[in-house]
C-alpha cells in the first residue's frame, strides 16, 4: 500500500551534532546563517497542533487517562497499521536515529530510541534530551520514537484529524510523529509520557523554568507559553537548571531536558545576551527570516510566523547549573503575562491559593475579530482586537494525560512537604487592557520583583487584600510604583477597575466549578462581585 523500498536507503546511527548539521545542509533541509546555527523552516506547520494528538486506548490508559479533545483516543490496530505504513515509507528513505535519555535523574530517566527522516529533527532531540556516555545503564524498557516529518497521513485511511498526527501507545511504549514538522511536537510527546509515567512515582513533572542562588536556593518559574519563564530564569546572580521542563520529587528537582526551545521573536542581544550568544554553531533556529545577502536572522520579522523558535544545548548557556540534580525548590513564582491589566505586578499566595491557580492556569491572549464577518477575507477590512481569557490547567492542558486534580493535589503535597514561597507575578499588562490603553510592565520593572523575592523583601512588606481577586499585595516595594503594586491606583477610576475585575472574577469563579476540591482551595481563589469601593 505504501509502494516497495529502496535497498539503497542509508540508516545513520548516532551521529554526533556536527555531522547531522552537515547532513540537513546537504540534504537542503536547512542552511547555515552567519552565526554559525542551522536555520530551518516547518512549512505550514509553525506551532503545535494539540488537535492532531492521540492516546491509544488500551488496558493501562483506558481508566488512568482523562478522555478529551486533548487526549483523543485511537485504537491499537490503527496505530499498529499506520506504524507499518509509515516503517514502509521511511525504509524507503534515508534516516538518522539515536539513543537519548529523558530525564535527567539516573533513577528517573526514560531510555528512547529515536529514528527520524530528517537529519535536523533528529539534531533537536540530541540536543533537548541527555546523549549519557553510558546508555541506559539501569536497563529500563526502552521508548521508540517514529518521526516521519514528511509523511501524509489519510484522514479515511489511517483514522487521524488531518495529514499530520502525534499518537501515543504506552502499552508498546512507542510514540508515533507523522506528517508534523514542527520541532516542539517531539518535546511535548515526551511530556505528555512523563505526565503520565513519573506521576506513579510520586515525582511531579512540571512546565517551568528553574534556576539556583549561590546558597542552593531553587526557584521554580511556572506559566503558559510566553509568560517569561526562559527570559527571567536567565540571570547573572543564579545558575539556569532548566527553561521548560522539569519534574519535582522528595528530595530532587531536575530537569527533563537538557537543551532549551525558546521563543525567539524580537530577539537582541542587548536585551537577550544569553539566549544571543547561545544561537551559534550546534544551535537551530525555527521558522526566521534570514537576510539573503548577510546571512544573519532577522528576529524582528513575522513573515514566517510569530512563533520562531531557537533550539541550544545548555552547554550554551555560560552560567548554568552542572550537577544533574538539585535540592527540592524553596521559591515557586507563576508568571502570567495578563493583557487585561488586572492583576498586580506580584502577589503572595498560600499553598492553597497556589494550588488555585495552578489548577486554574490562567492566561490570555490577543485575538483579532472582522467586525463584519461576512467581510473577514476582505482586504483592509476593520477587525477589532478581543482579549480572550485561557484556562489551561497546570499551565499545561494538552500535556496533561491524567485528570488535572491529581497533579494538583502532588503540587500541594510538595509545597507544603518543602514549606516552599508562593507568588504571582504579573509580566504583562497595567493601568488598562491591552487594547485599551494599558502599558505593558517592563522587564527591568519585572527584574525588580523578581529580586525582591529572592531576597525576602516581600515577606518583610506590609500587605493588603485586593479584591474580588483575593490576592495579597505589598503595599509598597523599593523600586517599583504604588500603582504597579495596586493595579486600581493605575486605572482611570477604581469604579472601572473594579468592574473589569468583578467580570474576570466571574470567569475564574465558572472555569474552577469543574473540579471537586477541598473548599479550603476553593476559597482561596477569587471571589463573587467585590463591594465598590472608595477612591484610593
Amino acid at each position: 500500500m505504501f509502494g516497495p523500498t529502496n535497498s539503497l536507503a542509508n540508516e545513520y546511527q548516532q551521529l554526533c551534532p556536527a555531522a547531522l548539521i552537515e547532513r540537513a545542509v546537504l540534504c537542503g533541509e536547512g542552511e547555515l546563517t552567519n552565526l554559525g546555527a542551522l536555520v530551518v523552516t516547518s512549512d505550514a506547520y509553525t506551532e503545535k497542533t494539540p488537535a492532531n494528538r492521540f492516546i491509544v486506548e488500551e488496558p493501562s490508559t483506558r481508566e488512568a487517562l482523562e478522555w478529551s479533545q486533548a487526549n483523543q483516543t485511537f485504537t491499537s490496530r490503527q496505530f499498529d497499521d499506520l506504524w507499518s505504513g509509515v516503517s514502509n515509507y521511511l525504509a524507503d528513505r534515508d534516516t538518522y536515529s539515536t539513543d537519548l535519555h529523558v530525564g535527567q535523574d539516573l533513577e528517573y530517566y526514560l531510555p528512547i530510541h529515536l529514528k527520524t527522516e530528517t537529519a535536523w529533527h533528529n539534531l533537536v532531540g540530541q540536543t533537548l534530551y541527555s546523549r549519557p556516555s553510558t546508555y541506559n545503564p539501569k536497563n529500563k524498557e526502552v521508548w521508540s520514537i517514529l518521526h516521519a516529518a514528511h509523511f501524509e497521513c489519510d484522514p479515511v485511511r489511517d483514522g487521524t484529524q488531518g495529514k499530520g498526527a502525534v499518537i501515543i501507545h504506552f502499552g508498546r511504549r512507542k510514540i508515533l510523529l507523522a506528517g508534523l514538522l514542527c520541532a516542539g511536537e517531539i518535546k511535548k510527546a515526551l511530556l505528555t509520557v512523563q505526565n503520565f509515567l513519573l506521576p506513579e512515582k510520586d515525582v511531579l513533572p512540571l512546565h517551568c523554568a528553574a534556576n539556583i542562588g549561590s546558597d542552593g536556593a531553587v526557584c521554580l518559574f511556572l506559566g503558559a507559553s510566553g509568560a517569561g519563564k526562559t527570559i527571567l530564569s536567565l540571570d547573572s546572580s543564579r545558575a539556569l537548571i532548566g527553561d521548560d521542563e522539569h519534574a519535582w520529587g522528595k528530595d530532587t528537582l531536575f530537569n527533563l531536558e537538557n537543551g532549551c526551545y525558546a521563543k525567539c521573536l524580537n530577539l537582541s542581544e542587548v536585551n537577550d545576551p544569553e539566549i544571543s550568544q547561545a544561537i551559534r554553531f550546534g544551535a537551530l533556529i525555527e521558522n526566521v527570516v534570514i537576510d539573503p545577502t548577510s546571512h544573519l536572522p532577522d528576529f524582528a520579522n513575522t513573515r514566517l510566523t510569530h512563533n520562531s523558535r531557537a533550539c541550544y544545548p545548555l552547554s550554551h548557556i555560560n552560567h548554568r547549573f552542572r550537577a544533574i540534580t538539585a535540592p527540592e525548590p524553596t521559591m515557586v513564582i507563576m508568571l502570567v503575562h495578563d493583557l487585561s491589566g488586572l492583576l498586580p505586578i506580584v502577589a503572595q499566595l498560600s499553598h492553597e491559593a497556589a494550588t488555585y491557580h495552578f489548577l486554574t492556569g490562567y492566561s490570555n491572549r490577543l485575538d483579532r475579530i472582522p467586525q463584519s464577518p461576512d467581510r473577514a477575507e476582505a482586504a483592509g477590512a476593520e477587525v477589532e482586537d478581543k482579549i480572550v481569557p485561557v484556562f489551561s490547567p497546570c499551565f499545561c492542558a494538552p500535556c496533561l494525560p491524567r485528570p488535572a486534580t491529581l497533579y494538583a493535589d502532588l503540587f500541594l503535597q510538595r509545597l507544603k512537604a518543602q514549606g516552599a514561597q508562593v507568588y504571582l507575578v504579573n509580566t504583562g499588562w497595567y493601568g488598562g487592557p491591552a487594547n485599551e490603553g494599558g502599558e505593558p510592565i517592563s522587564r527591568m520593572q519585572t527584574r525588580r520583583v523578581i529580586s525582591a523575592i529572592h531576597q525576602g523583601e516581600i515577606l518583610a512588606a506590609d500587605a493588603t487584600d485586593l479584591q474580588p481577586l483575593n490576592l495579597t499585595i505589598p503595599s509598597r516595594l523599593e523600586g517599583i510604583d504604588s500603582a504597579l503594586l495596586d493595579p486600581r491606583r493605575a486605572w482611570p477610576s477604581v469604579s472601572a477597575y473594579e468592574q473589569a475585575a468583578n467580570r474576570l472574577a466571574a470567569l475564574f469563579v465558572e472555569n474552577f466549578k469543574q473540579y471537586s476540591v477541598d473548599d479550603i482551595i476553593i476559597n482561596a481563589g477569587p471571589r463573587g462581585p467585590a463591594k465598590p469601593s472608595r477612591a484610593l
